[in-house]
């Protein structure tokens, strides 16, 4: 197992209270999985990631990375693994290249190992024409490949990217989780990232744990996510007594879902709802019952999550507040 946590817990003060960010985190992770957290700001990701990369020591509860206990053996787990921050990770006067050649050096590379080091990862993010450039003239996209870049110069058994995206325009977005999937893909690195992208924890993970209020409400695969939540299909009707009459034969027809009705909207969700809803439509029309609208939609991970708390991720995002950083351990 690559990355294992027990228990996890940390608790920070501010002003005078005790806050959990992280409470009791149980963890498994694979060699060679590509994992998401995924949680509104403040969840308790970020703060997570800070434990398992040794930045923060855990109030309680154990933690091993790469085989290596995050307490004990810091300096190992350091050596195995890259990790990539909110911030840029590289000065900003500095020239890209310069930059990757001088933390290769600092993993112990000679300088000629170092130097061709650094010309493998400008090639691999396609770097190399701007690796002359100060870093404060790269755009937003290209300073974060560098951040990538920087992360895997020794070439980490696990890579940890904390909102690597955030602040992105959608195709800077786009074409950085295309260079996640390949580091996944090609080399084969375990990746835990974490994100309150919707789209980019559907799009590259292999899993995704959803966190809230420092607790894992949800672990699975996306796909498994949605599914298990299931479609929802939304008929309107041409009177409130049709609409009743929607809702009981909906309930007949797909047993445990679960059913909604305002006014002349009848709201129906279950796994496999989508497959049900032709023969809902002629079971309706067969009664005399009249649909003037029908709408059928996958799950999405944003329903999971307002399936599970009760709100809305996007709405959490924009309400929430960061994680506790430099509030009193």
């Amino acid at each position: 197992m690559m990355i294992r946590t027990r228990g996890l817990t940390r608790h920070f003060t501010r002003h005078q209270q005790t806050v959990e960010a992280v409470r009791g985190l149980d963890l498994d992770v694979r060699e060679g999985e590509l994992v998401a957290f995924l949680g509104p700001n403040g969840a308790g990701k970020s703060t997570t990631l800070r434990m398992l990369t040794t930045l923060i020591a855990p109030t309680s509860g154990t933690a091993e990375v790469a085989g290596y206990d995050v307490v004990r053996d810091q300096r190992d787990v350091r050596r195995s693994i890259g990790y990539v921050g909110q911030g840029n990770g590289a000065g900003h006067q500095q020239r890209g290249r310069d930059e990757l050649v001088s933390q290769a050096r600092s993993f112990g590379m000679s300088r000629a190992a170092a130097r061709a080091r650094a010309e493998e990862l400008l090639d691999a993010f396609d770097l190399t024409e701007h690796a002359g450039r100060p870093v404060s003239t790269l755009s937003g996209g290209q300073r974060r490949r560098l951040d990538i870049a920087i992360g895997l110069v020794q070439s980490p058994r696990v890579m940890f990217l904390d909102e690597p995206s955030t602040g992105l325009d959608p195709q800077n977005r786009v074409n950085l989780q295309e260079q996640v999937r390949r580091l996944h893909h090609e080399r084969g690195t375990t990746i835990v990232l974490t994100t309150h992208y919707l789209e980019e924890a559907d799009a590259i993970a292999d899993r995704v744990v959803v966190i809230d209020h420092g607790l894992v409400i949800a672990d699975d695969t996306a796909t498994a996510l949605k599914s298990g939540l299931g479609d929802l299909v939304t008929l309107a009707l041409a009177t409130e007594s049709d609409a009743v009459a929607a809702a009981e034969h909906g309930s007949r027809r797909l047993p445990g879902a679960s059913v909604d009705r305002t006014g002349t909207v009848v709201r129906l969700r279950a796994p496999r709802a989508s497959e049900a809803a032709p023969g809902l439509v002629t079971d309706l029309a067969g009664a005399g019952v009249g649909i003037t609208r029908m709408e059928v939609a996958s799950a999405t991970l944003d329903d999971v999550f307002l399936d599970l708390t009760g709100r809305s991720l996007r709405e959490s995002n924009e309400t929430s507040t960061p994680d506790l950083e430099g509030a009193v351990a």
